[in-house]
């Protein structure tokens, strides 16, 4: 059972990480013009921000302070019966929206993530080629790994597993890429030439094991020629066509809660075509969206 997208509570994420980034770093007044207005639906837009001062804070502790702000907002939104849309920010971030879901439903709740990434951001800080928190949050959203982070974002329970979705991910560390198999964790391809199960077969066992689906979209998914100022850009990635597919998919479950576009950059050779890719994938999702809408889910 779905019922009509009929608000939204967007959260715009003034963050580059743990460091607070002016607006424009992130493109949103972009998205209020050409992508926001493709849901067709009334919006609250909210800018998160921390009462600690985070710079004095070491990283982890910084993220789940900013976690826990955008979850506190997320959830606000979602017992309001509102959908969740996340743009500006980054990977880190998720942390916060899953919060405000257990906030909202309750550390119970049946939750499924389906990440869309040329990188899994699956390391622990035992697999981490780098040490950067950036290639982490999924791991730290299942329990793998920063729980300072996780708690603070409000992550009561960790995700199982088997309820999350890594889509692409063509580019994992050698060690992550072990992690991965030996953990399970579901993958699936967005074009032929992938690795993984074909991308629906993995949606359509995930929609039988939750009540709701966060989708999170980093744009570095899509080949570098459409992002191709993105800092963690990949070559040999997806079309356009080929996410906005993916992304219909999991949008046509009728159980998405929460919808996530983060990482475009606004600096940089070829900026204009990552921004027009970051507005595509907003409003193209947007009006999948209101198409399908939310699921039905009861809160304690």
């Amino acid at each position: 059972m779905s019922r009509p997208l009929s608000a939204l509570q967007v959260i715009e994420v003034c963050y580059a990480g743990e460091h607070q980034v002016p607006p424009e770093h992130w493109c949103l007044d972009a998205y209020g013009e050409s992508a926001y207005p493709r849901a067709g639906v009334p919006l609250r837009i909210v800018r998160p921000t921390t009462a600690a001062l985070i710079d004095d804070l070491s990283p982890d502790r910084a993220l789940g302070e900013i976690g826990s702000a955008i979850a506190d907002q997320a959830a606000e939104g979602l017992r309001e019966g509102r959908g969740l849309l996340m743009t500006g920010g980054n990977c880190n971030h998720v942390t916060g929206v899953v919060g405000g879901l257990q906030d909202a439903y309750g550390a119970g709740a049946r939750i499924g993530l389906v990440w869309l990434d040329a990188h899994g951001d699956i390391n622990t800080p035992q697999t981490s080629l780098s040490g950067s928190l950036g290639g982490m949050p999924v791991a730290t959203c299942a329990g793998l790994g920063s729980p300072e982070w996780r708690v603070r974002s409000h992550i009561a329970a960790p995700l199982p597993i088997e309820r999350i979705v890594l889509g692409d991910v063509r580019n994992l560390d050698v060690p992550e890429a072990a992690l991965v198999r030996a953990l399970g964790v579901p993958v699936a391809r967005l074009q032929p030439s992938g690795d993984g199960e074909p991308f629906e077969t993995a949606i359509a066992r995930l929609n039988q094991q939750v009540d709701m689906i966060y989708l999170h979209i980093d744009a570095d998914v899509l080949d570098i020629a459409y992002q191709p100022n993105h800092c963690t850009g990949e070559p040999d990635g997806p079309e356009m066509q080929q996410v906005l597919a993916a992304i219909k998919t999991t949008m046509a479950t009728g159980k998405v809660i929460a919808y996530a576009v983060v990482s475009v950059f606004t600096e940089g050779e070829g900026a204009d075509v990552s921004i027009a890719s970051g507005c595509e994938l907003i409003g193209e999702g947007l009006a999948l969206w209101r198409r399908y809408g939310l699921p039905e889910v009861e809160r304690p």
